[in-house]
């Protein structure tokens, strides 16, 4: 799978500086780290720059290096190693699909051909009116409740076809459907509820 793209020129901003609010919020992050170890704070950066401006620019890894006093090349390999930093245009609302191999074992492939269905795009794309964005990305980190939807910061856990649609459905309605898994568990546990540790120990 290879996610990293570069947005072309025509679509890349010649300067980039991050507001008054983003750039206290990135002093906080460099100012986690002692002397010399500034560098650390570059996933926070890129973060705060995608947050402000939608995804990250040629112009905000250029900024990001001056700030952290790194070469461009090591932001660069920071962004193109992380599918969560997005290099191109994306929507209002921007749809993450695991494809690794446990959301893949656990029905992935039906969740992406929902989302390529309702959204009319591919992976990569963005829709006309700019509404919506795919995006295929590796683990999420929540393998246990494969597979993951990610929308924006929100997991929706446990979905498989039907699902994935009501929830863009929800969406487009603009509403906001509740995060989490879709199915009968809560967080983590076993579907259907726990099966061991029913009673306190010397109970019967």
């Amino acid at each position: 799978m290879s996610h990293f793209r570069i947005a072309d020129d025509a679509h890349q901003p010649k300067t980039f500086a991050f507001t008054p609010e983003f750039q206290e919020k990135a002093n906080k992050e460099i100012a986690k780290y002692p002397a010399g170890r500034q560098q650390s704070a570059v996933m926070a950066l890129l973060d705060l720059a995608q947050r402000q401006h939608g995804w990250v620019t040629r112009a905000a890894v250029a900024h990001i290096a001056d700030l952290l006093g790194m070469a461009e090349i090591r932001v660069w390999e920071v962004v193109s190693f992380y599918t969560m930093y997005r290099t191109t245009p994306g929507g209002r609302i921007n749809v993450h699909v695991c494809t690794t191999t446990p959301c893949w074992l656990r029905g992935s492939d039906a969740v992406t051909a929902a989302c390529k269905s309702k959204l009319g795009i591919g992976f990569g794309e963005a829709t006309e009116d700019g509404q919506f964005a795919l995006h295929e990305v590796e683990c999420l980190g929540a393998c246990v409740n494969a597979p993951i939807l990610q929308i924006d910061d929100d997991y929706y856990e446990d979905v498989d076809g039907p699902k994935t649609e009501a929830i863009l459905d929800a969406f487009m309605r603009g509403e906001t459907p509740t995060p989490g898994p879709q199915v009968d568990r809560q967080t983590s546990a076993p579907v259907g509820g726990a099966t061991t540790l029913h009673s306190v120990g010397g109970d019967d």
